[in-house]
Parts: C-alpha cells; sequence; structure tokens
C-alpha cells in the first residue's frame, strides 16, 4: 500500500511541475543567411609619386553566414521574456578571431569571437500591464524613428510605453556603459564615471504613416578619470513617414546640441557641440517598376573651430546601408574600411570617416545623393539600379579635396519562397579625390564588388 502512495504522490509532483511548464508556451523566429563576396581592391590606394602602393593589386573573396534566433518565452497572456542569439557569424573556413578579446563588438552584446560561435544579445521581460507595457533587461537600442541615422546594439534598458488610440509615448533608461568598482570584472576606484541615456518619445500613427519626435539626453562619464571632462548633450529627432498613393516619404532630422567636453576644471575651456544629421527618401512604386531618390546629410567639424564640434556624433548609422560599396557596414564588417591616404578611410558609416592623426576636428560628415530604378518583371523577381554621389561637407585639416566618389549599384533578388530568398548584386565605385589626402600627387583606385546572398526567414 506504501509503494501504492508513494507511486501515486510521485505523480502527483510530475504533474504538479508539468502543469507549471505546459503552461509555458514558447514561440521561435529569426534568419539565417549565407553570402559569397569579392572585393576587387582592399584600399583605394595605388600609387605615390609612380611608386605603387602593395595594397593596390589584392583582391579578397570568401563566404560567410550568420545564424539569428529568437525566443518568446510566453508566460502567461501579457507576460513573456525574450531572447535572441547570433551563432557561427563567421567566414567559411578563416581563422576565428582570438578568443582573448575583451572589447564588445559595437552591435552585439558580446565579443566579436564569442559571435563567431554563439553570444546572447537579448534577454528581457515584456510586461503588458493595464498601465503601459514594461520591457526591463538587455534588448534592441540606437534605433529611432526611420532606418536613418540608426545604429542597432544590444543594452541594459528600462523601458515604458503606453498606447492611447492613436499616439504612444515611449519612455526609456539605458546603461551604455558601467565603470562601477566590480570583483569580476572592474577594480576601478573611480566614481560616476558610467556612460547613461535617457529617452522620451511621442509618436502618432494614422493608417499609411506616423510621425513622432524623440528627445534624448546623453551623459557620458567614462572620460573623466583620464582627461577630466564629460560628454553630456540632448539629441532631437523628429520624424514622419507616410504613403500618399504610390509614393511613401520619409524624413528624419537628428539635432545634438549641449557639451562634446565639459571640463571639471574651470580653467579648461570647455567644447560645445552642435551636430546635425537628415535625410528624406521618396519611392513611387507602381507594381511592375518604381522609382525613388535620396538627400542625406550628415555636418562635419570644421577645422578652424577648436572649441565647438559640428560633427563626429552624429552619423548615417550602422543599420542604413544605402549602397553596396561606399558607406555599408556590412562591407566594413567583413573585409574592414577602405583606406585612402593620409588616414582618410571609408569606415562602413555615412559621416564618420575620422582620423586620430589630424588635429582636434577631423570628421569630415557628408552630403549624400540617390537616384534608383527598380522593375519586377515577375512576380518573385525584383532587379534594382542605383546611381550614388557623395561628398564631405567639411574637409579635415590638409585634405585638398572632398569627393567620396561616384557608386553604380545593380541587384536582383528572387523570392524562391515566402521564407526564401537569393540575391545577386554588382557594385562600381569611382573613388573620389578626397582620398588623395594632402597631395594630389597620391594616385587612386577605382572599385568593383560582387556579391550574392542566400537569406531565410522563418
Amino acid at each position: 500500500m506504501k509503494r501504492f502512495w508513494l507511486v501515486l504522490l510521485s505523480l502527483g509532483l510530475v504533474l504538479a511541475f508539468s502543469a507549471q511548464a505546459f503552461a509555458v508556451d514558447v514561440k521561435f523566429s529569426g534568419s539565417f543567411y549565407a553570402a559569397g563576396m569579392y572585393l576587387d581592391k582592399i584600399t583605394l590606394k595605388d600609387d605615390v609619386n609612380g611608386a605603387v602602393d602593395p595594397s593596390a593589386s589584392t583582391s579578397t573573396a570568401f563566404y560567410y553566414q550568420r545564424l539569428r534566433i529568437q525566443s518568446d518565452f510566453i508566460i502567461s497572456p501579457g507576460l513573456k521574456l525574450v531572447t535572441r542569439f547570433d551563432a557561427l557569424e563567421r567566414i567559411w573556413g578563416a581563422a576565428r578571431s582570438s578568443a582573448s578579446t575583451t572589447t564588445l563588438a559595437v552591435d552585439s552584446a558580446g565579443t566579436r569571437a564569442e559571435s563567431e560561435n554563439i553570444a546572447f544579445d537579448w534577454a528581457y521581460i515584456n510586461y503588458v500591464s493595464p498601465i503601459g507595457t514594461f520591457d526591463v533587461g538587455y534588448m534592441n537600442d540606437g534605433a529611432t524613428g526611420t532606418i536613418f541615422g540608426n545604429s542597432y546594439a544590444p543594452a541594459g534598458r528600462i523601458k515604458y510605453s503606453y498606447t492611447m488610440g492613436p499616439a504612444t509615448l515611449n519612455a526609456s533608461y539605458t546603461k551604455v556603459k558601467d565603470n562601477s568598482y566590480s570583483y569580476a570584472a572592474d577594480t576601478t576606484t573611480a566614481t560616476d564615471v558610467d556612460n547613461d541615456k535617457w529617452g522620451v518619445e511621442g509618436v502618432y500613427a494614422w493608417k499609411d504613416g506616423k510621425a513622432g519626435v524623440q528627445v534624448a539626453y546623453y551623459r557620458y562619464a567614462q572620460t573623466k578619470p583620464t582627461n577630466n571632462y564629460i560628454l553630456s548633450y540632448f539629441l532631437y529627432t523628429p520624424y514622419a513617414i507616410a504613403k500618399i498613393g504610390p509614393v511613401t516619404l520619409q524624413a528624419e532630422f537628428n539635432y545634438a546640441t549641449g557639451d562634446g567636453r565639459a571640463y571639471d576644471s574651470v580653467a579648461t575651456t570647455n567644447v560645445t557641440m552642435e551636430n546635425m544629421s537628415g535625410w528624406i527618401d521618396a519611392t513611387a512604386d507602381f507594381g511592375k517598376f518604381y522609382f525613388g531618390g535620396t538627400v542625406a546629410y550628415v555636418s562635419g567639424d570644421d577645422p578652424g573651430t577648436t572649441d565647438k564640434m559640428e560633427g563626429g556624433t552624429l552619423n548615417g548609422g550602422r543599420d542604413w546601408n544605402p549602397s553596396l560599396i561606399m558607406f555599408n557596414y556590412d562591407r566594413f564588417y567583413w573585409v574592414g574600411s577602405l583606406a585612402g591616404y593620409n588616414s582618410t578611410t571609408d569606415i562602413g558609416t555615412m559621416g564618420s570617416a575620422a582620423s586620430s592623426t589630424w588635429p582636434t576636428n577631423t570628421a569630415p560628415g557628408a552630403w549624400f545623393f540617390q537616384g534608383r530604378i527598380g522593375g519586377r518583371p515577375l512576380a518573385k523577381l525584383d532587379i534594382m539600379a542605383s546611381v550614388s554621389f557623395a561628398n564631405a561637407d567639411k574637409k579635415p585639416a590638409g585634405v585638398l579635396n572632398n569627393a567620396f566618389g561616384w557608386e553604380l549599384d545593380v541587384t536582383g533578388t528572387y523570392k524562391i519562397t515566402n521564407n526564401l530568398s537569393y540575391m545577386l548584386g554588382a557594385g562600381y565605385l569611382w573613388t573620389g579625390d578626397y582620398y588623395q589626402g594632402i597631395s594630389q600627387e597620391q594616385g587612386l583606385n577605382n572599385n568593383y564588388m560582387l556579391i550574392n546572398k542566400l537569406t531565410l526567414t522563418f
């Protein structure tokens, strides 16, 4: 009889714990891509006074991939745990990054070496309460309004959202960097040297669009112990997305103002900040064909005003890749920067090509113009061609020219199934004279790229 009750009690415990587990519903989503890239030149240099640069004839070609999985653990209606990780983000057959690397990747909560194996980026609670929605944990940060200016990066955040009819209020606090003393990771003896961000956003949505404005305050104090100053500024971001008939319009303006360097010492003059960026993008879609254009701007630093920062903080963002070679962060991530002479470099984001070897103000900013046209000869086939031109807003000290160059891109995307697509693209860059740096005797190379990419979403 005891055995009977023991078995019965055991079954009851199993059912009790199972009932708790059965209440959790898990939903998976994600993406996988495998791609091949060929870049004809890994540098924009050619020769100096007739002497050929050793890297001028070097090309690169490889295959690469990434797996991204999001898991939503639904505990009860209105309550879930959201996680996401990237895995096997690597070049096929290539050497791994150093496992000892401790610097986090700019778009991950892990290092690049960890992403080549597996790195969790998100882990946060999402709670939809009667008074609004709360998100707490590591989640997406750096995305506001339109895609322009966005640079996705996971960060520890507390976020609140409340929606009433067509209007939504968002408020957030983000711990960008913590430098507090901790036994495990940081033995600093300084206090109040963290990087923090606060933001509030209002959004109004309608059937064919939305408009909003975000106000964010940044206080970055990591430079206090060694340089005796902090970065402290407000960022104002109004934006709008609207569809009017066949035309989709996007516009965004970013204005950062405050202290680029606010010194503790009254004997040292502060450096003020006033950065601007923005874009206007329009696409007219008539089904079988479409066309559109983009004008984008990022302010650059004026070399003659060392007490002001007119550029260097804002840029076009890592998420916005308007062309295949120029201002393309994916190209930068997998190949690296495209270097000209005297540290003139395209590091993958519009307007952020700066150099530590020049005087104080070195961020050139940029103007970017693009026209594009596309067609769908088949229901599953989309072919697009674009022509882009960009030049520096401000030339760093000593640089003679400001044209980044012209680029022609042609891409074709075929939708194999609803979840599987294949893209083939080619880009050609006519390198601009900006990359000659300080001497017209320094020759340049044009460049071209071929890319194909298989993408699965689920």
